[in-house]
């Protein structure tokens, strides 16, 4: 099970291993009160793409796609990411973005998800 929630809300029931998949670090959080077991920014978009996606939601499926083409360049970190999910049953991917349903967490579940 993959599982997405910003890093600003509270840890969930269920948690086993959480993996911040943002580039930039989220501000406001110190390291020492990270609470997420890894740091794994290479999945994340491009900077080129996360900028000119900027969470518009008429983009949203160029930016999937566009997304899709880059992570197809990304295997060793995917095959990490589904490793991590088959050791500890679920997989809590972070991000600190505001918008839920249009973020590159939700694309990289759905690029997950079409692996199996």
């Amino acid at each position: 099970m993959i599982r997405i929630r910003r890093v600003y809300e509270p840890e969930e029931p269920g948690e086993k291993y959480k993996v911040l998949i943002d580039r930039l670090w989220p501000r406001g959080i110190s390291k020492e009160k990270a609470g997420w077991n890894e740091w794994l920014k290479e999945i994340s978009p491009s900077n080129e793409l996360r900028k000119w996606y900027n969470h518009d939601p008429l983009k949203w499926e160029e930016f999937k796609r566009l997304y899709e083409i880059e992570l197809e360049h990304k295997k060793e970190e995917l095959e990490k990411l589904k490793q991590l999910e088959k050791t500890y049953g679920t997989l809590t991917m972070l991000t600190s973005t505001k918008e839920t349903e249009h973020n590159h967490g939700v694309a990289l579940k759905e690029f997950l998800i079409k692996m199996d």
